[in-house]
């Protein structure tokens, strides 16, 4: 058992990458439960790296959507050698991870769109603040009873903002690595939409669109050859297979934006998004109520409800 600042105390490590791991703990200021996430500060300076965290978790700190895991606190914490450890707090979002959901197979068609309508409507608001998120991939998008939520804005960055990091080394889980990614270029809202559009290709036909059973055989095809198109998904609308092919090309200029893609999905499920940012919360589900991602509930369309900001940012 471990406290932070006297506040945060660390209950049961619930997930380790490479350059973190993630506690549910509980704020005893405020008497909830949380998600602490403590990071690695990196091959950089110490001083740099702390300061350079907590200004990306301010900035992710302004996104209030109900599809993201808002950002609660940021603080660091001293080690037994001394070293400075940052560590961000954030929303615990409760359910199952589509990595997770995923795993028997497939989904149907309704329920993988409207996943991933919610989690484009997630990165229009974040994308209207030039913030890009860089890890969009099925570890990262939990299914709670009242919707997605994308995890892990905490560590995302400004658009067009290059990596401190050493040559060679590139931030992002391999499969959705946009190609500009790939050759060291800076992340723009643009990478998000690829990574977007290996989601969806991936929630419909359960593999990748660039199949490897390696890493490295991973690069290597994606070098030589182009993703593969779509298998035929009886009932899948042509606008949903456009949009998956065109998340995909390689010109990011010729992606579409998370706006588009959110109202596009939206609208091809009749299901319910709020973009680029939005005030209202998700109706309260009725006792009894089917799940959201289950087979049923695909066939029970909801009304479209779509709540844009007119007067936002224009997005990159």
């Amino acid at each position: 058992m471990r406290t932070l600042d006297g506040r945060y105390r660390l209950e049961q490590r619930i997930g380790v990458g490479g350059m973190s791991e993630v506690w549910r703990a509980h704020d005893v200021v405020l008497d909830r439960t949380v998600a602490v996430k403590l990071i690695s500060p990196g091959q950089e300076d110490g001083p740099t790296s702390v300061e350079r965290i907590r200004a990306e978790a301010r900035s992710a700190a302004r996104l209030v959507h109900p599809n993201v895991a808002s950002v609660h606190d940021f603080g660091t914490s001293a080690t037994v050698t001394g070293q400075v450890v940052p560590y961000i707090v954030m929303e615990l979002a409760e359910g199952e991870t589509l990595a997770a959901h995923i795993r028997g197979g497939p989904l149907d068609w309704r329920i993988a769109v409207r996943v991933c309508a919610e989690v484009s409507a997630a990165l229009a608001a974040a994308h209207a603040h030039g913030i890009v998120h860089r890890d969009v991939k099925p570890a990262n998008v939990v299914l709670t009873p009242v919707g997605v939520k994308v995890l892990d804005f905490g560590i995302a960055t400004a658009a067009g903002t290059a990596d401190p990091l050493p040559a060679g080394m590139v931030v992002g889980t391999p499969a959705y690595l946009a190609p500009e990614q790939l050759t060291g270029q800076p992340a723009t809202t643009a990478a998000d939409m690829y990574a977007l559009g290996v989601l969806l290709y991936y929630c419909l036909t359960g593999r990748l669109p660039h199949p490897a059973s390696t890493a490295t055989q991973l690069l290597v095809r994606r070098r030589r050859q182009s993703p593969e198109p779509l298998p035929p998904i009886d009932g899948l609308p042509a606008e949903v297979a456009d949009l998956c092919r065109r998340c995909l090309v390689e010109d990011p200029l010729a992606r579409p934006t998370s706006l588009v893609a959110a109202l596009v999905l939206a609208e091809a499920v009749d299901a319910r998004v709020y973009v680029p940012l939005a005030t209202v919360p998700p109706r309260p589900r009725a006792a009894g109520a089917v799940s959201p991602w289950s087979a049923r509930a695909a066939a029970e369309p909801t009304e479209v409800a779509v709540a844009v900001d007119q007067g936002g940012p224009a997005e990159g």
